[in-house]
């Protein structure tokens, strides 16, 4: 019987199943897919500062991103530069297949293969991969968007979810990443533009979250975008589409079970990112079971140790993303115009490099909320 079985192969399986097997931990890794981080449907924004606190390879790493336009519904733009690089954007498959080598070399067994049931007793966990059977001391899941198990097993559903469509082309020269928003845009969300450069010239990843029609959005938003960036809209293949989970399900524990990244509903509520989110819950979920795996404890009211720690890690920026969230899909056009005419008059971009950063957003929320002209813009939304 393996330690540990772990459900999915991206950053938050396989970081989880490297530091169990650096641990002396046995490890089974289950991806349903033939090549590890394909297809990819991450946009591949990732902390700067995230290599070093994980201790990553940044042999990835693309680019740095450091200024960001934002496009009002009116078409008014605003831009908004760091004072240093916060943020870069990664090769997301060549991440994964970093992380993969990294956890393989530790001793991580990865079958290639999909777990399609996922029982659990008293004597261990058992599941039906592939063709096969396996079974476990423990099981993770971090299978990404996708809640067939969760919700068999009693552990709820994200909060919220939007739909989100993405695709990179090839562009003609390189931009800053732009944010668009408005009910044309992306009802209920934005669409942004991020450039990238590769060894064999530029691209453009093109996409947005919204509530509904994501495909149809996304085709719009690329004929506005793709004349800025030179990118051929005639080239253009179908963008990959999924759903994105903007707050976490009801429990990330059970008996012999613990839940991470995106499978958890532990997404940034205002950007959508899941990379940092999967990691450090990956993280805190291998020290929880390197701590009780000896000890054979791994009822849920041992494990419930996990989510307490990502709760006091995380919990308040949900908290207070969620909030913007819910505010920010009230918005009209109009609304969120007087707030651009706000950034460019009265204070707000000062107050964002004053108080945010790529990883944390409670403080600027805090202080947006407590900034008379933006606030009563805010809660007008609110009680409309």
């Amino acid at each position: 019987m393996t330690d540990v079985a772990i459900i999915g192969g991206g950053p938050a399986g396989l970081y989880a199943g490297l530091a169990l097997a650096r641990a002396g931990h046995s490890v089974a890794l289950y991806e349903e897919h033939a090549d590890i981080g394909e297809p990819v449907h991450c946009t591949g924004v990732l902390a700067r500062d995230a290599f070093a606190e994980f201790g990553l390879s940044s042999d990835a790493t693309l680019n740095d991103l450091q200024t960001v336009r934002f496009f009002a519904p009116s078409g008014e733009r605003v831009e908004y530069s760091t004072p240093r690089v916060e943020a870069v954007v990664i090769d997301r498959a060549r991440f994964d297949s970093l992380l993969a080598e990294q956890a393989s070399r530790a001793g991580v067994v990865i079958h290639r293969a999909r777990v399609s049931s996922l029982e659990i007793d008293a004597d261990g966990v058992r599941m039906m991969a592939g063709e096969s059977r396996a079974t476990a001391r423990v099981a993770v899941l971090a299978c990404g968007a996708n809640y067939a198990l969760q919700r068999k097993l009693g552990l709820g559903m994200p909060r919220a979810m939007l739909h989100s469509a993405q695709l990179e082309l090839r562009a003609e020269h390189l931009g800053d990443v732009e944010v668009h928003l408005g009910s044309h845009v992306a009802p209920r969300g934005f669409g942004w533009a991020v450039p990238v450069v590769r060894a064999d010239g530029p691209y453009v990843r093109v996409g947005l979250m919204c509530t509904k029609r994501a495909g149809h959005h996304f085709q719009q938003l690329l004929a506005d975008v793709a004349p800025r960036w030179g990118a051929r809209v005639s080239d253009v293949a179908l963008p990959r589409q999924k759903v994105l989970p903007l707050g976490p399900i009801r429990r990330t524990y059970a008996d012999r079970l613990l839940v991470l990244g995106d499978a958890a509903g532990l997404v940034k509520p205002t950007t959508g990112g899941g990379i940092y989110y999967s990691l450090l819950s990956a993280k805190l979920a291998a020290e929880t079971l390197i701590e009780h795996l000896p000890h054979d404890a791994l009822h849920a009211s041992d494990l419930a140790l996990y989510e307490s720690r990502w709760r006091a890690r995380l919990g308040p920026e949900l908290r207070w993303q969620l909030v913007l969230r819910r505010i920010a899909q009230r918005l009209t056009d109009s609304d969120i115009d007087a707030l651009f005419e706000l950034a460019r008059t009265d204070g707000i971009m000062p107050l964002m490099r004053r108080t945010a950063s790529f990883n944390e957003h409670r403080g600027f929320i805090m202080a947006l909320l407590k900034h008379p002209p933006a606030r009563r813009v805010l809660f007008r939304a609110v009680l409309a």
